[in-house]
């Protein structure tokens, strides 16, 4: 049974769905915004959102923890706790932004964009 369990599995192993999710996170801190489907949209915005929740804490804690979390890139941690974060000091959630694309014509997948608000 699947109670409580309401992530996507993306046709992925744990490991390699988790890799997967934390490479498009690096993707989505270095680049601002990125275009993928729509569910893998979705489900970035719960694997970024509380990364820029603990950068915007900035002690020492949350950026080793931040660190650990990014598949140890340091240069991404610190673009997220230098650029990113500062702007959302004000603002206690709600980071990112999906917005929704036609569909993808050769496999009709519903595709999206997203970004930092």
């Amino acid at each position: 049974m699947r109670h409580g369990n309401k992530n996507k599995k993306f046709g992925r192993e744990r490991k390699v769905r988790n890799t997967f999710l934390k490479g498009l996170a690096l993707d989505l801190i270095r680049h601002g915004k990125i275009t993928t489907t729509e569910a893998r949209a979705k489900e970035l915005r719960k694997v970024v959102e509380p990364l820029v929740t603990l950068a915007k804490k900035g002690d020492t804690a949350s950026h080793r923890l931040t660190v650990s979390r990014l598949l140890n890139r340091k240069t991404e941690t610190k673009k997220l706790f230098e650029e990113i974060a500062p702007g959302y000091a004000t603002r206690k959630g709600g980071y990112t932004r999906v917005t929704r694309l036609p569909v993808r014509k050769s496999d009709a997948s519903r595709m999206a964009v997203i970004e930092f608000v």
